[in-house]
């Protein structure tokens, strides 16, 4: 066993404050408006968490990623600097934190700074260290790949291929096959359930289809459904395959009071939810991702 060690910032909040006059009360159909509201909070809470973690799409291991790779030209790169100097490239800024893989390397690093269309500056795939490089030099002429670069097309015959390739990515880095889940934005899980493969979650699952957003099964993922997802239909979803293992989240509600409303009759509510989320470098390997539009 070995140690991966981090730093998790709870630097993350979520407020609510609304009141209920007693007044209004009896001019309202809803007699229980407390509960509803509380609840409607509870949900904020909940999105705005979501939102935090599936934008963390970033921390996958490089090579882990799936769409359309970019492979034009040849590159040369140099020592301990990881400059990249391109011949009949086109690097854009989007690729910045994508990984590369140049032939001669043993494994994907990651692209750090954009610099031009025919340079970019590579590290090892790390966040918890100081960047460095230390794939070693590369002299001009090498082919290479810097992956999902663009998203891919998915359609109902062809997303469960893709499925596979995520599985693949995970299985080679040696994850549990259990406790993964897959999370989809609606447009795909509109293509999902057209799909052959998918395994629909069964009427005695109804509080999980409707509460949590469970589909089903497929490709040993559970996909669960949400808006939170990275990304449009425009320029790719970021769908996310990972483990358990992956993220390690940090909340807590740090003020939660009920209050008599001053001046008149009735009940203030207010809280507030400070949260964070992190993924080390030992983990970043339980997740990987789809990079994908209908």
């Amino acid at each position: 066993p070995t140690e991966s060690e981090g730093q998790l910032l709870v630097n993350q909040r979520k407020a609510f404050y609304f009141k209920i006059d007693d007044v209004n009360k009896w001019s309202m159909y809803v007699k229980n408006a407390d509960s509803t509201l509380i609840q409607n909070a509870g949900k904020q809470i909940q999105e705005a968490i979501d939102t935090y973690v599936l934008g963390l799409y970033g921390d996958v291991a490089s090579g882990q990623r799936i769409g359309t790779a970019y492979i034009t030209g040849t590159v040369a790169v140099a020592v301990t600097t990881g400059v990249v100097t391109g011949t009949g490239t086109t690097f854009t800024a989007s690729m910045t934190g994508k990984g590369i893989k140049v032939l001669g390397h043993t494994k994907y690093y990651r692209v750090k700074t954009y610099t031009s269309a025919t340079e970019i500056v590579i590290e090892d795939d790390k966040d918890d260290e100081i960047s460095a490089y230390t794939g070693g030099s590369i002299t001009a002429g090498a082919t290479y790949i810097i992956e999902a670069n663009t998203a891919i097309t998915v359609t109902n015959s062809t997303i469960y291929g893709y499925i596979l390739e995520l599985d693949r990515a995970l299985s080679e880095a040696k994850i549990p096959k259990t406790d993964r889940s897959l999370i989809v934005s609606p447009a795909i899980a509109s293509v999902l359930k057209k799909a052959s493969e998918l395994i629909p979650a069964v009427a005695t699952a109804y509080d999980d289809i409707v509460k949590k957003g469970l589909l089903g099964q497929i490709g040993g993922f559970t996909v669960y459904q949400s808006m939170q997802v990275a990304g449009d239909n425009t320029n790719g979803y970021w769908i996310l395959a990972a483990h358990k293992s992956w993220c390690t989240l940090a909340q807590a509600f740090t003020d939660s009071k009920i209050e008599d409303v001053v001046g008149g009759f009735g009940t203030a509510y207010k809280g507030l939810n400070v949260y964070g989320a992190k993924v080390v470098d030992g983990r970043r390997k339980a997740a990987a991702a789809l990079f994908c539009k209908i």
